[in-house]
């Protein structure tokens, strides 16, 4: 045992212990760790016999479900690097990835076979299904994995700085790039989350899907190595959700406002027992506070709130549930072994109540971008602080505030959309000649986008050939509900489209 292999040295500790509930599945699964471990292994050997090995990339393209842990404690075992892909990207979106990580395999669900075989046609790999008959050539999950010796396997060479997984964050250039997750980022972030959060014993349902690092990082490698349950879902199913918390006695829930709006409107919530939560945490954008009332007194429900990223913990600070509302609007104070400041525009550190770039150091920040030099040199300055983007500040008493978020960026249903990505699309068209993506308030999905259009002189377009022309091209989540078309643009004295003029006319 070496310390990629998460479930070898859990299964020495509690072997017969519940660790992992699939209720995505019918019937669903239930696995000790002894059986995680030995799926693990099964796995690991037949990948080791396909030629992969430390530093290869797996890729899975596929909704939640146990397949995606089973490929990351294989990938752990042989030093490979386990690739989940966002399955709301488009194919042409994965290509471009494909094309600088440089997958050796994939695996998909019957969800996306026909962007697959798109895909495939164009990036030659081989593909394993998890469901339905695949595509040409592609081998079946299940029973390829139950034909393999559960042998351990063993990666003698691995060492902590070594990456486990490669997590996409949006890009603001066009192009996502990926985190590389390190094992010793996993340690550190278990360290950090089972100071505030995490006993022996605690049962977790995720909700967050498993390309992100909520899903794979926040709670749910703690709790492996901690020794907690973990429970999956298929897709975010308000009512299941409530009944799963309820049936199997959930102490800790994780989710986006949003998902916390839909569950108060499903068919189940007033009967819905919830009272084996220890507390609820919410991240991803500010929790208003008559939500955070509303489930105080119809549920009895103790929120903690809190702020992550990709490249760095992925917790990095925590709001206590005695602070949500005295304290609202806040993502609370840095975890135990984060370094959080605020800096001025010539890297001088601020005081108290004054906005700033929040920088962040600590042993639990990612180990730089995947093949990309130039990126993860520019993140950090010299004294080895991260600079997030984010306009933040914080107060008398420690606690800090997003002001404003990466210049751009907005964040729709939980999901971080980057105006650039949609806006390099939308000047292939050949009648825009300028285009501004803006987020503007959402009752249901906190922000949506719009897209501000000025068309190039004696060009015609309409709002809906180019939604359908951004549809052809883009994952459904980053598409702007609207279009307004404009005579011209604000820009400043520099040459910079004003977006947050913009964000001004239309708000």
């Amino acid at each position: 045992m070496y310390i990629g292999d998460y479930l070898a040295r859990r299964e020495l500790y509690s072997p017969d212990k519940l660790a992992f509930i699939d209720a995505g599945k019918s019937p669903e699964w239930r696995l000790t760790f002894r059986d995680a471990n030995r799926r693990a292994d099964k796995l690991a050997n037949w990948l080791q016999s396909q030629g992969i090995g430390k530093g290869d990339r797996v890729a899975i393209l596929a909704r939640d479900g146990y397949e995606h842990l089973d490929i990351f404690f294989a990938c752990s075992k042989l030093g490979a690097i386990h690739t989940a892909l966002n399955w709301r990207l488009h194919w042409q979106e994965l290509l471009e990835i494909f094309n600088y990580t440089n997958p050796k395999i994939l695996v998909f669900s019957d969800d996306f076979k026909e962007g697959v075989a798109q895909l495939t046609a164009r990036y030659p790999l081989p593909t394993i299904h998890l469901d339905g008959n695949g595509i040409d050539g592609s081998l079946p999950f299940e029973s390829t994995l139950q034909s393999s010796s559960d042998s351990p396997v063993t990666c003698e060479s691995l060492e902590a700085e070594d990456t486990a997984a490669l997590i996409f964050t949006g890009g603001t250039t066009g192009l996502p790039k990926a985190a590389e997750v390190s094992h010793r980022m996993i340690a550190w972030n278990t360290l950090n989350t089972v100071i505030h959060d995490v006993t022996h014993n605690d049962v977790y349902l995720n909700v967050f899907p498993m390309f992100h690092t909520g899903g794979l990082f926040v709670y749910t490698l703690p709790q492996v190595i901690f020794g907690g349950t973990t429970i999956l879902i298929r897709a975010f199913d308000p009512a299941q959700i409530l009944d799963l918390i309820e049936r199997e006695r959930v102490t800790i829930f994780a989710a986006v406002p949003t998902m916390y709006q839909m569950l108060t409107t499903a068919s189940n919530w007033e009967t819905a027992n919830l009272s084996s939560l220890r507390f609820c945490t919410s991240g991803g954008a500010p929790l208003p506070v008559p939500l955070v009332e509303k489930y105080t007194k119809e549920k009895g429900i103790r929120f903690k709130q809190g702020f992550g990223m990709t490249e760095f913990g992925p917790g990095i600070f925590a709001l206590a549930p005695e602070d949500a509302i005295r304290k609202a609007g806040s993502i609370g104070r840095p975890n135990f072994f984060v370094d959080a400041k605020i800096v001025g525009e010539q890297n001088q550190l601020l005081g108290p109540n004054e906005a700033g770039e929040l920088i962040l150091k600590g042993p639990s920040y990612s180990s730089g971008y995947f093949n990309n030099p130039e990126a993860s040199a520019a993140a950090v300055d010299e004294r080895g602080y991260f600079h997030t983007g984010d306009v933040a500040l914080h107060d008398d008493e420690g606690y800090f505030y997003i002001v404003d978020r990466k210049k751009d960026m907005f964040i729709s249903g939980g999901e971080n959309v980057y105006p650039a990505e949609i806006e390099k699309v939308l000047y292939q068209h050949p009648a825009v000649h300028m285009c501004a993506v803006i987020g503007l308030p959402d009752a249901k999905w906190g922000e949506v986008g719009k897209t501000c259009i000025v068309l190039k002189p004696g060009q015609i377009a309409t709002e809906e050939e180019l939604l359908k022309f951004m549809k052809e091209r883009l994952a459904k989540y980053k598409i702007p509900k609207s279009v307004s078309f404009m005579e011209a643009l604000p820009i400043s004295a520099a040459g910079k489209i004003l977006k947050r003029e913009l964000k001004e006319k239309f708000i």
